[in-house]
């Protein structure tokens, strides 16, 4: 059975904070994106029509002449507009749906937080409607954009947003947001979170201890993967020792991102005894890629993974890791949620603990 450590200690301002990236709107990647949510009288006016016949044209297009529809669909395109057709319902009364945009839904640590979310919010009349963001810009922008339609009771996402616009979009919705994964200074509204500064200097720690002399590093080359190298490096060089090498992977969706990546590690040519994999998928991956060459885990290369603690458990050999109980953070987010909605005064700001979990591979 795993091993829990120990933890990093329970005062909030013993974490450290995670300076997460800020992208202004002039960088945003996808183009016309917009602030605030345009008006059916905006998009009237710029087609030339009256804002009946914008109505009629998204709503009931027979109605409508295929000229005047085709120019009223021109505009909707160009300015990025959606219609809310949930609006008259919500002036009488609140959404019962609660969104939320998991990362990445072949993740077990995001599935698990969604799931406790849910079992917090359905026993008091409300519904979760998830959606996945993949790590992009793009898909993100389309999400939110999508809840600006749908106008749900609250929104929950398993990360923090960095564009500016996005989180712009998400205030102007006035409807509670619970950020999570990242303990930034400067949430939209409210925040459950950990350290991913930390989460490095943890696993950095862990495997000086363990007699490591070369560690690498696999992770997403933005966002929180940035963040856990920042951390993981920070803590080597105190210790003396060098991060010998580092893979970074921009997209990941399975754990052959995994595989290709430790194979990518070993094709550096780069002498390395163990690796940190601040990504579950990643440390599956590298895990299957490594006994699937018949390397002796952890005897020839250690694997430190980063993840939920139940999924350390489901592997074999059982993966080493640096965990976090996501589980909580769906129920944190799902209690403030409640709070906030009931006219209570909600927590807005918890920061969890990280640990360490001790199985075969590191």
């Amino acid at each position: 059975m795993s091993e829990r450590l120990g933890s990093m200690v329970n005062d909030l301002t013993a974490h450290s904070f995670d300076d997460v990236v800020r992208i202004q709107p002039t960088e945003a990647t996808a183009p016309g994106g917009r602030a605030k949510p345009l008006r059916i009288e905006e998009v009237a006016k710029l087609a030339g029509v009256s804002p009946i016949t914008v109505s009629r044209a998204l709503r009931n297009p027979k109605l409508v002449s295929v000229v005047t529809r085709e120019r009223i669909l021109a505009v909707v395109q160009e300015t990025n507009y959606w219609s809310n057709p949930h609006a008259s319902a919500l002036r009488s009364g609140r959404s019962s749906i609660v969104a939320v945009l998991v990362s990445n839904l072949l993740s077990q640590q995001y599935t698990q937080a969604a799931r406790a979310c849910a079992e917090v919010i359905e026993d008091h009349g409300f519904q979760m409607l998830v959606g996945q963001t993949s790590y992009s810009y793009s898909r993100e922008l389309s999400a939110i954009q999508s809840l600006r339609a749908l106008r749900p009771a609250a929104v929950f996402l398993t990360g923090v947003i960095e564009l500016e616009e996005n989180r712009q979009m998400l205030r102007d919705l006035n409807i509670p947001i619970v950020e999570s994964w990242a303990n930034t200074r400067d949430p939209i509204d409210m925040l459950v979170a950990f350290s991913n500064v930390d989460a490095g200097r943890l696993a950095a720690s862990y495997l000086y201890d363990r007699g490591y002399k070369s560690p690498a590093f696999i992770g997403r080359g933005g966002g929180r993967g940035k963040l856990r190298l920042q951390g993981f490096s920070q803590r080597l060089r105190e210790l003396g020792l060098d991060l010998v090498g580092n893979v970074v992977v921009d997209w990941v969706e399975s754990v052959e991102d995994g595989r290709k990546a430790f194979r990518q590690l070993q094709a550096s040519g780069i002498a390395f005894d163990s690796v940190f994999c601040a990504n579950d998928l990643l440390a599956t991956g590298s895990l299957i890629e490594a006994v699937s060459q018949g390397l002796s885990i952890p005897g020839e290369v250690g694997i430190l993974g980063f993840g939920d603690q139940q999924f350390a458990m489901s592997l074999s050999p059982r993966m080493s890791m640096v965990a976090v109980d996501t589980k909580q953070i769906g129920r944190h987010a799902g209690a403030m949620i409640l709070g906030r909605l009931n006219g209570e005064e909600a927590e807005g700001r918890v920061c969890l603990d990280l640990s360490l979990l001790v199985g075969g591979t590191a």
